[in-house]
């Protein structure tokens, strides 16, 4: 296991910034990889659990969770290997007050697990968090929207059906082949 901080985890991520968050990037993800892969798989393993207890600890295990395997595994279905643990971690935080503990410019990220559910609920509850406890937050809003609008009305995210291994059907196919089709 390795030395990481849950303060090493949230200071890296948050001073990246957007650009570096929502666009494919091999010199960040190589060190992602570098100098987080091993917490990464130690959280996925459960360690790190003591760091829920607080909101720096709970948001750095929703990112080593959430956001880091989709950096390190893009095109693989490992990228999703730690998001039921994500999950169930933002559930706590929220339940424990952590998210509302984090400032409104980075409280976002305890609501991605919900947003990378493919648990129709789980959508609705994306919308509702952010609705609730980040109102300005339109951008997020309306990719929650957007995620819970595939989740409607495909049961799942059909881009991710051929890193599972899932048969498309036509009309995932047809979607998929369209203009401006999320691909994630």
């Amino acid at each position: 296991m390795s030395d990481v901080t849950a303060h090493d985890v949230v200071e890296f991520w948050l001073t990246a910034g957007p650009k570096k968050w929502f666009s494919k990037d091999e010199a960040f993800d190589a060190e992602i990889a570098s100098r987080f892969g091993d917490a990464v798989v130690a959280a996925g393993e459960g360690h790190y659990a003591d760091w829920a207890g607080t909101p720096e600890g709970a948001l750095a295990l929703v990112i080593l969770m959430d956001q880091f395997p989709r950096n390190l595994h893009r095109g693989s279905a490992k990228a999703f290997a730690y998001d039921a643990r994500a999950l169930a971690v933002t559930q706590q935080a929220i339940a424990d007050g952590h998210d509302m503990a984090t400032d409104e410019e980075n409280r976002s990220w305890f609501y991605m697990p919900f947003m990378h559910s493919e648990a129709l609920a789980d959508q609705e509850r994306c919308i509702e968090l952010v609705r609730e406890r980040l109102p300005k937050a339109e951008d997020t809003l309306k990719f929650a929207i957007l995620h819970r609008d595939l989740i409607a009305r495909f049961g799942r995210f059909p881009h991710r059906n051929i890193l599972f291994g899932r048969d498309s059907t036509q009309e995932e196919k047809n979607y998929l082949s369209s203009e401006g089709a999320f691909s994630g």
